[in-house]
């Protein structure tokens, strides 16, 4: 994803890039969901399943552990009534770590033929989709006017990990 920059060379507003990716990890996850029923009648490989999989959950833990890191704490500094919201943003991102762990676990055992890690993935995943769900809509309406009106000039020279659509090449999975 390109870096979107306003007339005056400041990247767009925070918010609205969240939203964005926010978008993107929904279409991937759609896609991932997508990949698991394929596999379950036969056709996506084995390998190339495991290898979306972990790229989805790196991407996904990723964003989360920049908004932990870096977001979170610049828009309790600058916004100090939204606290409560990030703690409670932050308990979401506790929850999706599990998921996230259960399905890297599930995704090792994709290439030893067993099906049942397939169906149980894909239960993993409808369960991960309802929780990211109300977690991006609630944060979205809770956070997003408080990230568009922030000024951090050292987002502006590269996007933090939080708002990122693509890993590092050091991140990238290989397709084992």
């Amino acid at each position: 994803m390109d870096t979107p920059v306003e007339p005056d060379g400041r990247l767009r507003a925070f918010g609205n890039q969240l939203i964005e990716v926010h978008m993107w990890l929904r279409e991937e996850l759609d896609r991932l969901r997508a990949n698991v029923d394929s596999h379950l009648d036969g056709g996506e490989r084995t390998r190339n399943l495991r290898a979306h999989c972990l790229t989805f959950c790196s991407a996904l833990d990723r964003h989360h552990n920049g908004e932990d890191g870096v977001a979170f704490p610049t828009l309790a500094e600058q916004f100090p009534q939204l606290r409560p919201v990030l703690e409670e943003l932050e308990r979401d991102h506790r929850l999706v770590a599990e998921m996230l762990r259960r399905l890297e676990d599930l995704a090792d055992r994709f290439g030893t033929g067993d099906r049942a890690a397939t169906k149980d993935t894909r239960n993993e995943l409808e369960g991960l989709a309802a929780l990211l769900e109300s977690h991006f809509t609630y944060e979205e309406k809770r956070v997003v006017a408080a990230l568009n009106s922030l000024i951090v000039p050292e987002w502006d020279g590269s996007r933090p990990d939080f708002l990122l659509t693509t890993p590092p090449s050091s991140e990238a999975h290989p397709s084992q």
